[in-house]
């Protein structure tokens, strides 16, 4: 079928013999190069679709508390992130220990838990418990809202360990987190109405990314030998607004939506490279430090949607917009960051990375002009 036929030609691509030159994208985003071909390459038929990191080491790195008092006016914010990010280590300490097994338990929504998935959800709630500033607190994994401090100000949701389905191949996962205060509420609030946002991505190191008062930032656990717990690894990222890593969700929605057939036919034909694990923390992440990239997961009768607003897709939303990039519901085009929060588990399809590809996807799926 057209379909299996499209999934071979994805593999392809993927497995390509043949060389390309990206666009320099511009200084601005210090845009990773690809390798270049040397006559022992080609007698071998590599593949130079990769695109590697332009970061240079620096001689110090400031910390996250440094980073916080310079760049966060907020101190109740600053005091959030920083219990997020206590958190975070936590779960990354946890992960280094903790064996991959099911836990005999089940979410709301019927799904098995692993060991893991109930270690992360506890340190979450017991970061909530003891915060004088988190009010109300909420779980991909039990999504309702739970006050945990009357006198706090935020309503705190996160996805624990999003990618429990490839965890046990030891790949990398992630936590998702997005902070609403009290002035807007959370129901009937947007994504564009988070103070700040925090997405984790546990693999051979920990790294973290934030909001802050003049954009993203990131944060890696533990490097360097330096004596903060958190060192700051990346300032004021910025996504391009072209790119050439593609990471296409939910395929089989590609059976039933002829535009998103139409839009991998785009990518191959064009010689995107395919980028791709199956969880949404790496999958996106991948885009701030390749300053680059689009993920898109549209949504069909038969394949319908299943990210999270206020757990998923919010949270990264602002990080991506924050850093110049562009999001779209899947539906009218419009931001992600728009769409009214109604429930605490509301579903949502979601493009969101590069400006001029979540662009080609609002003109191609959701038939935005």
């Amino acid at each position: 079928c057209s379909m299996h036929t499209t999934v071979l030609a994805v593999l392809a691509l993927a497995l390509s013999t043949e060389a390309f030159s990206p666009v320099r994208l511009g200084a601005r985003w210090a845009s990773p190069r690809a390798l270049q071909s040397s006559s022992t390459d080609e007698a071998f038929g590599a593949s130079h679709t990769s695109f590697y990191t332009s970061e240079t080491k620096k001689e110090s790195y400031d910390s996250l508390e440094d980073v916080l008092a310079a760049k966060c006016e907020d101190k109740d914010v600053s005091t959030v992130l920083t219990e997020l990010l206590d958190a975070c280590a936590e779960i990354t300490e946890a992960l280094r220990s903790a064996l991959v097994t099911v836990e005999g338990s089940s979410n709301t929504f019927g799904d098995v838990q692993l060991t893991v998935d109930v270690i992360a959800d506890e340190l979450m709630w017991q970061t909530c418990k003891k915060s004088k500033v988190i009010k109300v607190g909420a779980s991909e994994e039990e999504p309702e809202l739970r006050e945990v401090n009357e006198d706090g100000r935020y309503t705190v949701c996160w996805d624990p360990l999003d990618g429990s389905s490839i965890i046990d191949n030891n790949w990398a996962v992630g936590t998702m987190v997005g902070v609403w205060d009290e002035s807007t509420g959370f129901i009937g609030a947007t994504g564009r109405d988070q103070v700040t946002s925090v997405v984790a991505l546990y693999g051979p190191r920990t790294t973290v990314l934030i909001k802050l008062d003049d954009g993203v930032y990131e944060f890696t656990y533990g490097a360097e030998g330096q004596e903060a717990d958190w060192i700051c690894s990346r300032e004021r990222i910025q996504i391009s607004p072209d790119c050439k890593i593609f990471s296409p969700a939910n395929m089989r929605a590609a059976q039933d939506v002829e535009g998103y057939k139409k839009l991998l036919d785009h990518y191959m034909e064009n010689r995107y490279t395919l980028r791709y694990s199956g969880g949404l923390v790496p999958d996106v992440y991948q885009q701030f430090t390749k300053q680059q990239g689009v993920f898109a997961n549209p949504t069909s009768p038969a394949s319908p949607a299943k990210l999270r607003l206020a757990f998923e897709a919010a949270p990264f939303g602002l990080l991506v917009e924050a850093a110049g990039g562009s999001t779209s519901d899947g539906v009218t085009g419009g931001s992600v960051l728009d769409v009214k929060i109604e429930a605490v588990d509301q579903r949502t399809a979601l493009c969101i990375g590069s400006t001029k590809e979540v662009d080609r996807f609002n003109e191609m799926i959701c038939l935005v002009d």
